[in-house]
């Protein structure tokens, strides 16, 4: 219960509104409890004016609700007959009964709203946080997993929110105001009627327990269920073109039946409230009647028209107090899913602004400086006394063999890790206080697995520059020599690539996403492998456009493809985390050491 102390933040927003909502469920529950003793009158009216023998009850109308006997104090003022009465009782009854109804809606339009609202807050919150994070956190966490927070996780708290906190006051509220007017009614018959409740109290509890421990395993089967649907969606190529359908199912039904089970066990358990309600209800009915007849028969000072009102009483609570242990259920569900929110909203980004970061506008120089960088979950250590320096407008090609230590450069030059040791500068600051968001709008980046949304090919370029237009979007997938093929497909622009750029080919993702970095116009452009798809010709031409275009810009590319890499200003050999060597296209050709010999590899491997 102490996660859910988490929302008091939301509750304090739209307090108003609860005020309200509570103020309406006492307005309705009050309408509901005026009922019974109508009847009670209706009852002690009849059996007056038929004379049953034996009955010599005074009337206790005093012990009835102010309106009440100001209601009967009018009646009884004009001298009806009794049909007359009976009537003008009923129509009362009904127009209280829709008073109630009528409060009842205003209940849930303000209580159930609120809580839409706090969804909508919520998932915001979650998301923003998601937004927050960094690249570490997103390779220790499954995406289905993240998916089930904000998706299942928000939407069990809004359950709480909403409808368990509406039946949870209305209840209170009930039996506050039942319970008040039967004290005033009978203390003696209240306190048998009552008895069970200590009882049926300690079930509640116990079985609140084992829901609560119950609904967490059941939560974590769900998030790996989510976790391995995901999986298989995403990788679904794969599973076909190694024919794994079959084992890929039968491990989704051993999740999917485990899940079931714990459901099914869950279920069986809930169902042990509304029957064990439903008895101490069918209990307390029966010691009215039982303990109510035998003191009327006896003639103490209990008459018919009290049995039926408890009767009543008791029958009014049947729904609410069945509905403790759906509440329960939901309480304890939505502590649970709050437990698993408040872990993710706890968990700090390890890598923000300092508290001194700067905006700076960055023209492109930068330097490495004595760097080490170790990877924080493999351990692996990607640069070792690393340096390197790039002057503003330089173009700079690093290439290497596979895991050298090239991608760790451009993830560190954006800021998605930070350095072990040593001193990353940008423009002659310190990349940790440099502004984040500023940093990063300054820098044109394609990854290794470019991405693509299942959006239009213009929205896709375009998401790197918010705002461009077509002109604008056709200029940079000319530099990425990718519009002849746009133009082919047939929405040109506007055809939707599916998601992750399915419908295109692996060459065109790749030219897409390098489209998307060049429509921002930064001063610096970090090409990370992304050309892998792309044929010497279609890269030679894009290198071409990229030297245009980039004409006093910082440009960065990182490529195991040497073809094409004669107009660079320098090229960077990474060896096992530090520089091997590092030159012109001719002077290292003319060296003949690490690069000549990988260039006279991949030429004998273009040949064969």
């Amino acid at each position: 219960m102490k996660h859910l102390g988490a929302l008091r933040k939301y509750f304090w927003k739209y307090r108003h509104r609860l005020s309200i909502g509570i103020l309406f469920i006492l307005i309705s529950n009050y309408f509901g409890v005026l009922a019974p003793q109508v009847t009670g009158y209706i009852v002690d009216k009849v059996q007056r004016s038929l004379h049953l023998a034996g009955y010599q009850h005074p009337p206790k109308h005093k012990s009835y609700d102010t309106f009440v006997q100001y209601f009967i104090q009018k009646i009884e003022s004009i001298q009806l007959s009794l049909p007359a009465i009976v009537a003008i009782c009923g129509i009362t009854i009904l127009v209280l009964a829709l008073l109630r109804g009528l409060f009842m809606f205003f209940m849930r339009q303000t209580i159930i709203v609120m809580s839409r609202h706090i969804e909508y807050d919520q998932k915001n919150e979650v998301y923003a946080h998601y937004q927050q994070l960094d690249v570490n956190f997103y390779k220790q966490n499954s995406v289905g997993d993240l998916m089930s927070r904000i998706a299942e996780d928000v939407s069990r708290v809004r359950m709480f929110t909403g409808p368990a906190i509406m039946y949870l006051i209305n209840l209170l509220a009930l039996i506050s105001m039942t319970v008040f007017f039967m004290i005033k009614r009978s203390p003696i018959l209240t306190l048998y009627v009552l008895a069970p409740l200590p009882i049926l109290a300690i079930i509640i509890y116990t079985v609140n327990n084992i829901i609560h421990k119950k609904s967490e395993e059941l939560q974590a089967t769900l998030a790996s269920l989510t976790v391995n649907a995901q999986q298989s969606y995403s990788g679904i190529r794969v599973i076909k073109s190694f024919v794994q359908e079959g084992a890929m199912f039968d491990f989704f039904e051993r999740n999917s039946e485990k899940y079931r089970k714990e459901a099914v066990t869950l279920a069986k358990i809930e169902a042990l409230y509304f029957p064990s309600m439903s008895f101490f209800i069918g209990l307390s009915t029966l010691l009215t009647i039982m303990i109510g007849g035998l003191a009327y028969i006896n003639g103490e000072a209990i008459g018919l028209d009290t049995i039926v009102e408890f009767v009543i009483y008791i029958n009014m609570l049947t729904f609410p107090v069945s509905a403790i242990g759906w509440t329960a259920s939901m309480i304890q569900r939505a502590a649970s899913s709050q437990k698993r929110l408040n872990e993710f909203l706890q968990t700090k980004p390890a890598i923000a602004n300092a508290f001194t970061a700067e905006v700076i506008e960055w023209k492109g120089q930068i330097q490495f400086e004595n760097v080490d960088f170790v990877y924080p979950n493999t351990g692996i250590h990607a640069l070792k006394n690393f340096s390197l320096e790039i002057k503003p407008g330089e173009r700079v090609a690093i290439v290497g063999r596979t895991g050298s230590g090239k991608t760790t450069i451009a993830q560190l030059l954006l800021r998605l890790y930070d350095v072990s040791s040593g001193k990353l500068q940008i423009d002659g600051h310190d990349i940790k206080h440099v502004d984040l968001a500023a940093l990063r709008s300054q820098t044109s980046y394609v990854p290794q697995d470019g991405f693509l949304f299942s959006d239009t090919i213009e929205n896709n370029i375009s998401f790197g520059l918010p705002g461009a237009n077509l002109e604008d979007v056709e200029n940079a997938a000319q530099l990425a020599s990718v519009h002849k093929d746009i133009m082919a497909l047939p929405s040109n622009y506007q055809t939707v690539v599916g998601e992750r750029g399915v419908t295109l080919s692996g060459g065109q993702k790749q030219r897409v996403s390098i489209a998307r970095a060049l429509v921002k116009n930064t001063s610096v452009l970090i090409l990370d492998d992304c050309l892998s798809a792309v044929d010497a010709r279609t890269e030679k031409e894009i290198f071409h456009n990229i030297e245009t275009y980039m004409a006093g810009r910082t440009a960065i590319v990182i490529t195991h493809k040497l073809t094409n890499l004669s107009g660079f200003d320098r090229i960077v050999v990474m060896n096992n985390g530090q520089i091997a060597e590092s030159g012109t296209h001719s002077a290292l050709m003319n060296q003949q050491g690490e690069f000549y010999e990988m260039y006279l590899k991949q030429q004998d491997g273009r040949n064969n």
